[in-house]
C-alpha cells in the first residue's frame, strides 16, 4: 500500500510541476512576447507551489529523506536510538494531527464557510487549503506505518 501511495504522490508532484512550468513560460511568454501579460498566471503559479511544497513535504516524509539533526542520536547506543525515533515519530504525528489536519481543516471549513475566492481565478480558496489536511493525513499514515515498522 506504501508504495503505491509514493507512486501516485510521485507523479502528482511531477504533473503539478510540469503545470506550473508551462504556466510560467506562458507567463514570461505573454509578458516579453505579446507584451500583454496573462492575468491568472501569477495566481497559479503561487497556489500551485503551495501545493508542491505541502505535498512535497508528505512524500519527502514517506521516504524518509527528510532533512534531521542526527549529532545527539549518533553518540547514543542502538536502543537509545530506536527510543529517540520513536519519541520523535510520536511528536512528528502529534505536531501534524493538530497543525496539519486539524488546523488546516478549520482552514478549509472558514474558507469554505466566508466563500472565499481568489482573485484573478476565482476559484474558492477552500480548494487551494483542501492539500494542507490531506497532506496531513499521508504524514500521519507515513509514520504510524514506521512506527509499525520499528517495533516488529
Amino acid at each position: 500500500m506504501r508504495n503505491k501511495i509514493d507512486a501516485v504522490l510521485g507523479r502528482t508532484l511531477v504533473l503539478i510541476m510540469s503545470v506550473m512550468v508551462i504556466n510560467v513560460l506562458w507567463q514570461v511568454f505573454t509578458r516579453y512576447v505579446t507584451g500583454n501579460p496573462s492575468s491568472f498566471t501569477d495566481e497559479l503559479a503561487r497556489y500551485l507551489m503551495i501545493w508542491i511544497g505541502v505535498l512535497g513535504a508528505a512524500y519527502v516524509s514517506g521516504r524518509n529523506l527528510h532533512v534531521a539533526i542526527d549529532i545527539l542520536p549518533l553518540r547514543q547506543n542502538e536502543k537509545t536510538q530506536k527510543k529517540l525515533k520513536i519519541i520523535v515519530t510520536i511528536l512528528v504525528i502529534l505536531f501534524v494531527l493538530f497543525a496539519f489536519v486539524i488546523g488546516g481543516s478549520r482552514l478549509v471549513y472558514i474558507s469554505y464557510v466566508l466563500g472565499q475566492q481568489s482573485p484573478a481565478l476565482q476559484v474558492p480558496l477552500a480548494l487551494v487549503y483542501i492539500i494542507i489536511p490531506i497532506s496531513g493525513l499521508l504524514i500521519m499514515y507515513y509514520k504510524i506505518s514506521d512506527l509499525k515498522n520499528m517495533k516488529s
